[in-house]
């Protein structure tokens, strides 16, 4: 029998992945290509969208090579992709119209005061599944249509498409099907009512956006176009974009957490943990509540809450300071002493998430002394960490009967052992950390080989390679003190800006 491939790409705020995997799961092939931003003016914060496309071109090229296999034995591909960054283009050109706004970026601030004397807002969360704030994509829709003439002028103009990174892929290194987006990577663009599976109109007039340079909602399985893929022996084929996914969402599916109550953290250019909620969409709170995927017909959900920053602060460490020389001297620098020595730092550099939901907030270091060292404070930025998901998980047990007993990690810091170590201590629940935890492109290859026949199912579906690393918490009679002093940094470092 002739051996079946498929392409997972995963488009991210910092990178931009991709993963060839064969028939029984294992990945052969593996690129990566980082990411850069833009900083036309302080607070805002942008991407090149010809950049965006040279990266995922770059990473799929190596994954390829890498694997050794023709681009005409892949079976299919899936994209996952970063959330609230739109790109526009026209249709008549192909080629696109402006930077890309990200969801690090604070420019619409205003824009969120004014939606919030709207009759109707009082419906935004429950409606969107979470507070539009200023990082949002609807926002930047919106701000683009009053302050960037050429985006104006082509959506009068009936030529005006915009969609995240993983529409923007197919559009830039293939040929798209329909102009069409998962209902997960909807959510992410702040348009869809996703109770009701449908563009929430009144938001979209509200905001004065072209509803038809929206994408099409769209389950999760769909052939959404075809990329034109290269491999290294010369070899050429068009392979089906046969699933979509928003980026946490498929770093859940890619752990394999599936069941209510199961629940991963990915420690990216910000942290994100997400929890399975089942079949039945929960109560709106403070948590986010996504329509995480759809397959035969049955919705599935899950919560999601946010920390705002994490890499980026290590990047500040790094380039700015000049504290570490690679990302991963963070771990030891922060080992180099017993603790913080009273030092809190709360890294609220673009404001802080859920549970605060404060954008005003801003990055506050306290507690320090002639004697604090780099060191004290990279080992208060790993217990900040721990403490913000301790926040969330707290959260989402006071507002659902979920229960969270372990929580899976991946991404950028989770490769530290102080890091997931610091996180169980303060959760006070196992932390594992997966052989591989390159979930997000993961599930985006298994979603593809279910849209292309590869597996019959989900419960077809190939486990997560191990062996796993489990963190057991370390009982701390100092627990309690920090998570008290965390608090009250915070509440110093909100409503700052």
């Amino acid at each position: 029998m002739t051996q079946s491939y498929v392409l997972g790409i995963d488009q991210g705020g910092s990178g931009s992945r991709a993963a060839v995997l064969d028939d029984a799961g294992q990945v052969v092939g593996y690129g990566y290509r980082p990411v850069g931003r833009l900083y036309p003016q302080p607070g805002w914060v942008e991407q090149d969208p010809a950049a965006i496309a040279e990266s995922v071109h770059g990473a799929m090229t190596d994954a390829l090579a890498q694997a050794g296999c023709a681009a005409s034995e892949i079976a299919g591909c899936g994209i996952t992709s970063q959330r609230d960054t739109v790109f526009a283009w026209d249709t008549e050109t192909g080629q696109p119209i402006g930077s890309a706004i990200t969801w690090q970026d604070l420019r619409t601030v205003p824009l969120v005061a004014e939606t919030n004397a709207w009759p109707l807002a009082h419906e935004r969360r429950e409606r969107l599944g979470q507070f539009p704030g200023a990082y949002c994509s609807a926002m930047h829709m919106a701000w683009r249509m009053r302050h960037d003439e050429a985006f104006r002028r082509a959506a009068d103009a009936g030529r005006l498409r915009c969609s995240l990174s993983a529409g923007w892929i197919v559009q830039a290194l293939g040929m798209p099907r329909d102009h069409a987006l998962d209902y997960s990577l909807m959510q992410g663009m702040t348009v869809l009512d996703f109770h009701r599976k449908r563009l929430w109109d009144e938001w979209i007039a509200l905001l004065g956006l072209p509803r038809a340079a929206l994408p099409r909602p769209t389950p999760t399985l769909h052939h959404f176009g075809d990329l034109a893929i290269a491999d290294a022996r010369g070899g050429r084929a068009e392979v089906p974009v046969l699933a979509m996914i928003s980026d946490q969402q498929a770093a859940l599916f890619g752990y394999d957490c599936r069941t209510p109550g199961q629940a991963a953290c990915t420690h990216g250019t910000a942290s994100f943990v997400n929890v399975a909620a089942g079949t039945t969409a929960p109560r709106a709170g403070r948590t986010k509540i996504y329509l995480a995927w759809e397959l035969d017909g049955v919705a599935h959900y899950s919560l999601e809450a946010d920390t705002t920053v994490t890499g980026a602060v290590i990047r500040w460490m790094q380039e700015q300071m000049g504290w570490i020389a690679r990302p991963t001297d963070l771990g030891a620098l922060a080992l180099s002493v017993p603790d913080s020595a009273g030092v809190v730092f709360v890294p609220a550099f673009t404001g802080l998430g859920v549970p605060y939901e404060d954008r005003t907030a801003r990055g506050t270091l306290l507690g320090m002394t002639l004697d604090t060292t780099p060191a004290h404070v990279a080992r208060a930025f790993l217990d900040a960490i721990g403490y913000q998901v301790y926040d969330i998980v707290t959260a989402i047990a006071e507002e659902t009967d979920l229960r969270i007993d372990r929580l899976h990690v991946g991404g950028g810091v989770s490769a530290s052992d102080a890091a997931c170590q610091i996180q169980a201590d303060v959760l006070g629940i196992p932390v594992v950390r997966a052989k591989n935890t390159e979930t997000s492109v993961r599930a985006a290859a298994l979603l593809a080989g279910l849209g292309a026949g590869v597996w019959p199912s989900v419960a077809g579906l190939p486990p997560l390679p191990g062996p796993a690393t489990i963190f057991d918490p370390r009982p701390s009679a100092a627990r309690a003190d920090g998570i008290a002093a965390w608090h009250r940094a915070l509440e110093r470092a909100r409503q700052w800006a």
